[in-house]
Protein backbone atom coordinates (compact mmCIF):
# COMPACT_ATOMS: atom_id res chain seq x y z
CA UNK A 1 0.00 0.00 0.00
CA UNK A 2 2.39 2.46 1.30
CA UNK A 3 5.50 3.22 -0.90
CA UNK A 4 7.46 4.26 2.35
CA UNK A 5 6.75 1.60 4.43
CA UNK A 6 7.51 -0.73 1.59
CA UNK A 7 10.90 0.82 0.96
CA UNK A 8 11.47 1.13 4.91
CA UNK A 9 11.16 -2.43 5.28
CA UNK A 10 13.28 -3.82 2.51
CA UNK A 11 16.09 -1.12 3.81
CA UNK A 12 15.60 -3.08 7.19
CA UNK A 13 16.33 -6.36 5.36
CA UNK A 14 18.94 -5.11 3.76
CA UNK A 15 20.57 -3.90 6.84
CA UNK A 16 19.84 -7.01 8.98
CA UNK A 17 21.32 -9.37 5.68
CA UNK A 18 24.63 -6.76 6.55
CA UNK A 19 24.90 -6.91 9.86
CA UNK A 20 23.77 -10.96 9.63
CA UNK A 21 27.44 -11.09 7.54
CA UNK A 22 29.19 -9.05 9.53
CA UNK A 23 28.36 -11.16 12.12
CA UNK A 24 29.38 -14.59 10.38
CA UNK A 25 32.42 -13.02 9.56
CA UNK A 26 33.66 -11.65 12.76
CA UNK A 27 32.07 -14.30 14.98
CA UNK A 28 29.59 -12.20 16.45
CA UNK A 29 26.72 -14.12 16.98
CA UNK A 30 25.10 -11.30 18.38
CA UNK A 31 25.12 -9.41 15.40
CA UNK A 32 24.35 -12.19 13.62
CA UNK A 33 21.19 -12.86 15.70
CA UNK A 34 20.05 -8.79 15.40
CA UNK A 35 20.80 -9.15 11.71
CA UNK A 36 18.06 -12.14 11.45
CA UNK A 37 15.68 -10.03 14.14
CA UNK A 38 15.90 -7.08 11.75
CA UNK A 39 15.21 -9.32 8.70
CA UNK A 40 12.09 -11.49 10.59
CA UNK A 41 10.93 -7.83 11.38
CA UNK A 42 11.01 -6.65 7.81
CA UNK A 43 9.40 -9.89 6.21
CA UNK A 44 6.45 -8.89 9.05
CA UNK A 45 6.58 -5.56 7.66
CA UNK A 46 5.73 -6.55 4.15
CA UNK A 47 3.26 -8.99 5.30
CA UNK A 48 1.43 -6.30 6.99
CA UNK A 49 1.62 -4.20 4.24
CA UNK A 50 0.04 -7.06 1.45
CA UNK A 51 -2.42 -7.53 4.00
CA UNK A 52 -3.08 -3.91 3.92
CA UNK A 53 -3.52 -4.12 0.02
CA UNK A 54 -5.65 -6.88 0.26
CA UNK A 55 -8.38 -4.81 2.26
CA UNK A 56 -8.23 -2.37 0.36
CA UNK A 57 -8.44 -4.66 -2.79
CA UNK A 58 -11.70 -6.10 -1.33
CA UNK A 59 -13.30 -3.20 -0.18
CA UNK A 60 -12.74 -1.83 -3.93
CA UNK A 61 -14.48 -4.69 -4.94
CA UNK A 62 -17.43 -4.56 -2.65
CA UNK A 63 -17.61 -0.87 -3.42
CA UNK A 64 -18.09 -1.55 -7.08
CA UNK A 65 -20.71 -4.59 -6.36
CA UNK A 66 -22.97 -2.37 -4.19
CA UNK A 67 -23.19 0.60 -7.01
CA UNK A 68 -23.61 -2.06 -9.70
CA UNK A 69 -27.12 -3.21 -7.12
CA UNK A 70 -27.86 0.09 -6.64
CA UNK A 71 -26.99 1.15 -10.33
CA UNK A 72 -29.47 -1.98 -11.01
CA UNK A 73 -32.28 -1.43 -8.53
CA UNK A 74 -32.62 2.24 -10.06
CA UNK A 75 -33.02 0.89 -13.31
CA UNK A 76 -35.61 -1.41 -12.23
CA UNK A 77 -37.87 1.48 -10.36
CA UNK A 78 -37.59 3.43 -13.38
CA UNK A 79 -39.16 1.07 -15.97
Amino acid sequence: MSIEDRAKATAQDLEGKGQEAIGKVTGSSQDEAAGQAKQGAAKVSNAIEDAKDAVVEKAQELGDKVKDGIDSAKRELNK
